[in-house]
């Protein structure tokens, strides 16, 4: 394991609250790996046997049934995935692939509940870390039903936009396949909701996005903090 990574995981708040001892504990039997581009790392179904840490790289977490495939979410560093499974001891409800080269800590399920057991403060870290993500997907369903196709790509630049320093310009990170399923939408449906947004100053080249009136955008998207503020 390089160490010298450990202050970047130690520094998540679902570790920040541990004791020293028990961090180190935790960190026992946890190792770090490196993965290329579109490795399947866990598939849907398979009983949880590592929480993974995201210290390099992006992950897609994906779902498929009836022989379609969506994009849930996209984790970047430093974040964890599949938390919820490792905790019930149950199977991923979602497969997860790199979409880039990626280092990943991996740390041992029952690692993790023996934690639990033993660090009351790890235990309450863990439940707020479950409440954001709950209250990140309510957020994402939200969006899903009360938005258009375009509303909910204007939202999605504006937060990117923000993201990146608010400089005028947006660089997507993953491929406009990818965003497409990521907002609930076909490509086919991205390419004329960006079609639309040209009237509001967007324009695109490639995983460039110029936004040459934000203001305008705004006006569009309608932002509600209640689904699109982190903080809330």
């Amino acid at each position: 394991m390089r160490t010298e990574d450990l202050p970047t995981v130690r520094a998540l708040d679902l570790f920040a609250a541990m004791s020293d001892e028990s961090f180190a504990d935790l960190m026992q039997g946890a190792f770090f790996q490196r993965f290329p581009p579109q490795v399947m790392l866990i598939e849907e179904g398979d009983t949880a046997d590592f929480l993974y840490v995201v210290v390099e790289g992006m992950v897609e977490m994906i779902a498929q049934g009836n022989e379609r495939e969506t994009t849930i979410a996209v984790m970047e560093p430093v974040s964890t995935f599949i938390l919820a499974a490792v905790l019930r001891d149950a199977v991923y409800l979602m497969s997860a692939r790199t979409l880039e080269r990626s280092r990943l800590l991996m740390i041992p399920a029952e690692s993790i509940r023996e934690a639990m057991e033993r660090d009351p403060a790890f235990t309450r870290a863990m439940v707020r870390e479950l409440a954001g993500a709950f209250r990140g997907v309510i957020k994402s369903l939200k969006s899903q039903k009360l938005r258009s196709a375009v509303e909910r790509l204007a939202n999605w630049l504006l937060v990117a936009h923000d993201d990146q320093g608010a400089n005028g310009t947006v660089t997507l990170g993953i491929d406009k396949r990818t965003l497409a399923a990521l907002l609930g939408m076909t490509p086919e449906n991205l390419s004329r909701a960006f079609g639309t947004l040209r009237g509001y100053g967007i324009e695109v080249a490639g995983r460039e996005i110029v936004l040459s009136r934000p203001d305008d955008l705004r006006g569009l998207a309608k932002s509600n903090p209640l689904i699109d503020d982190r903080e809330t």
